[in-house]
């Protein structure tokens, strides 16, 4: 069983924000707080670390985070390059990688990957139809290879994954664990849902 001190935990957040107007998404509000607080809820206390992958607002980050990690290479590379960022700045055998945009990711995320792990190097949350690649649990001994692919000019997660021992793990329990928040009208409908599911006194 992997422990709480064999894990980092890593929050995307190094994206342009393309489809939300050029905004930083994780600093946009959600229920009254940024989006990547809601993430960070997810993984803080469960992990060793929690660093957040960023390419702008460094300052604001930093005061969300034990790090900020910028991408190893400039240019907006895209998650993957976020991801192997993560797993060369982590000290521990394990990364828990999530988006900073999926504040209603389960509360036992991380006991789920652990659970699902096997004898996988990756473990990728899988919604019943989908996978969510940028959600998963990744052994960090892959820096090197991860590495070497984007040197080759692989940039696809799920291709990369693929050279690896990887399994699901199983959220289809959560229908809003990955809904979309890429526009206003987006946030606003999640925001409404998850009122509504919490209990009335």
């Amino acid at each position: 069983m992997i422990k709480q001190d064999e894990l980092t935990g890593l929050i995307l957040a190094g994206g342009r924000g393309r489809r939300m107007g050029g905004r930083d998404k994780g600093l946009e509000t959600f229920a009254g707080q940024p989006l990547v607080l809601h993430v960070r809820e997810r993984l803080e206390g469960r992990v060793a670390e929690v660093l957040i992958n960023a390419n702008r607002h460094l300052e604001a980050y930093r005061a969300l985070a034990d790090r900020v990690i910028a991408d190893a290479e400039e240019g907006f590379q895209g998650p993957l390059m976020g991801i192997y960022s993560g797993l060369r700045a982590a000290t521990t055998p394990w990364l828990v990688v999530v988006p900073c945009d999926s504040p209603a990711l389960p509360h036992d995320l991380v006991a789920r990957l652990i659970g699902s792990i096997g004898r996988s190097d990756i473990a990728v949350a899988f919604d019943g139809e989908r996978l969510h690649p940028v959600v998963a649990l990744i052994r960090t001994a892959l820096a090197d290879d991860l590495g070497e692919a984007l040197s080759a000019g692989e940039r696809k997660i799920d291709r990369w994954y693929a050279r690896h021992a990887w399994c699901r793990m199983d959220v289809s329990d959560c229908p809003e664990a990955f809904a979309n928040l890429n526009t206003e009208d987006e946030k606003r409908r999640l925001e409404l849902a998850l009122q509504e599911e919490v209990p009335r006194p």
